[in-house]
C-alpha cells in the first residue's frame, strides 16, 4: 500500500506539473494561480490519502469534497479558463489520490484531462473571438443602435451582447460582448521619427575668435 501510494503521488506530481508549467504558465504567465493549482492538487490529494485509509463514513468524505467545492475565492477575480485549470487540478487530485489496483486507470484519466486542456485551451482555438466589458459614453436603449456602435468602435463584428447597466443619468451604457475580430492583421503604421533639437551656443568673446589678448 504503501509503495502504491508513493507511486501515485510521483504520477500525481508529473500530471500537475505538466498541467501548470508546461500547459497554463508559458499561455496566462500568472505565478501566482501556479502555486494555487499546485496546492489545491497537493492538498486535495492528501486528503484524498487519508479517508481512503481511514474507517470514515462515506457521508462523512462526500461532505468534506462539498465544502472544498464551494470554497469561494476572494482574493482576486478569476476568469473561467483559470476555474477550468482549478478543477482538472482538483480531478487529478482526486484521480491519484484514491488510487486503483491497475495504475493504468488513473494515469489515462489524468492523461486525457491535460490533452483536453492542451487542445481547448490552445491559443489557436477561437483565436479571432474576444469577450469584453465595455462602458460607453452614450446612453443607447435601441439594440440595433447598439451593435452598430460597437462594431463602429470595436472595429469588429458583434456575435452577441447583453447590457449590465443603462445610466441615463449620466449618459453611459456598459455592455458584456462577444465579438470577432477580422482575420487580417492590421498594417503596422511606423511612427513618426522625433523632432531635432538643437542646442543654442554660447557666442564666445571677440578677443577669443580673432586671437588677441
Amino acid at each position: 500500500m504503501a509503495t502504491q501510494s508513493i507511486i501515485m503521488l510521483g504520477a500525481n506530481l508529473a500530471a500537475v506539473l505538466i498541467l501548470t508549467l508546461a500547459l497554463y504558465y508559458p499561455r496566462h504567465h500568472r505565478r501566482d494561480l501556479v502555486v494555487a493549482f499546485t496546492g489545491v492538487n497537493i492538498g486535495v490529494f492528501a486528503v484524498t490519502i487519508v479517508l481512503g485509509s481511514a474507517e470514515v463514513a462515506m457521508g462523512l468524505g462526500l461532505g468534506l469534497f462539498g465544502v472544498l467545492s464551494i470554497i469561494r475565492l476572494r482574493s482576486s477575480e478569476i476568469s473561467q479558463r483559470e476555474v477550468a485549470y482549478y478543477f482538472a487540478s482538483l480531478a487529478i487530485g482526486l484521480l491519484f489520490g484514491l488510487g486503483n489496483a491497475q495504475l493504468w486507470v488513473p494515469v489515462a484519466l489524468a492523461a486525457l484531462i491535460l490533452t483536453v486542456m492542451a487542445v481547448v485551451d490552445h491559443p489557436a482555438v477561437f483565436a479571432s473571438t474576444r469577450h469584453q466589458v465595455i462602458n460607453l459614453d452614450r446612453a443607447i436603449t435601441n439594440d440595433e443602435e447598439l451593435k452598430y456602435t460597437l462594431e463602429q468602435r470595436l472595429g469588429a463584428t458583434v456575435r452577441s451582447f447583453s447590457v449590465e447597466r443603462l445610466d441615463l443619468v449620466n449618459d453611459t451604457t456598459l455592455v458584456n460582448v462577444c465579438f470577432r475580430v477580422p482575420s487580417t492583421k492590421r498594417p503596422v503604421v511606423p511612427a513618426p521619427p522625433a523632432p531635432l533639437r538643437f542646442t543654442a551656443r554660447a557666442q564666445q568673446p571677440a578677443s577669443v575668435l580673432t586671437g588677441g589678448a
